[in-house]
């Protein structure tokens, strides 16, 4: 009875274990970058404010992020603070600016994934998440220029001459 309890346990196991490129250690087929798959946590845009040198609003900056908690049986209790987690964060990004010291258009992303990391431990506690990775950054002004195209690829290439991205083009939370 129990050997075959242990061979379909085997049997079941086997095709699990073959098909995880990652359980084989091949590190080209590692997860996506944030963690194990069932880890992750996509949270909802904030909208921080840019302001200028001298303190005038000059537009919002638009942040996706992904939170990767330390295991799957944690992301439960995650989704179930959720509220409390972005509370935290829109205030964060309210009160303190996000952008550089030097461009007041890009934002200061190893800076801002700290600080929301911070908050979202103080919610959920120590050891119960992992990282919080920026997705991707939008930026809107408060009066452009002019109005931007419509459906611009996230990957083009900048024209030639035309001044290289400030911010992440591409979602970095993509392997």
């Amino acid at each position: 009875m129990r050997k075959m309890a242990l061979l379909a346990f085997l049997a079941m196991a086997a095709p699990a274990m073959a098909a995880d490129p990652a359980a084989k250690g091949d590190p080209s087929h590692a997860p996506q970058k944030g963690g194990r798959p069932g880890t992750n946590v996509d949270m909802p845009y904030l909208m921080a404010p840019l302001t200028n040198a001298d303190g005038k609003l000059i537009g919002y900056a638009y942040i996706t992020s992904r939170l990767t908690a330390s295991s799957e049986g944690v992301v439960t209790d995650v989704r179930e603070k959720l509220p409390f987690i972005q509370d935290l964060l829109v205030r964060n990004v309210n009160n303190l600016t996000v952008s550089t010291p030097d461009d007041p258009e890009k934002v200061d992303i190893a800076g801002v994934e700290a600080r929301l990391l911070a908050d979202a431990r103080k919610v959920m506690g120590a050891g119960k998440v992992k990282q919080i990775i920026v997705c991707t950054v939008q930026i809107a002004e408060l009066r452009p220029k002019q109005t931007p195209a419509l459906h611009t690829p996230a990957d083009a290439a900048p024209a030639h001459g035309a001044p290289l991205p400030k911010n992440p083009v591409k979602s970095r939370c993509e392997s």
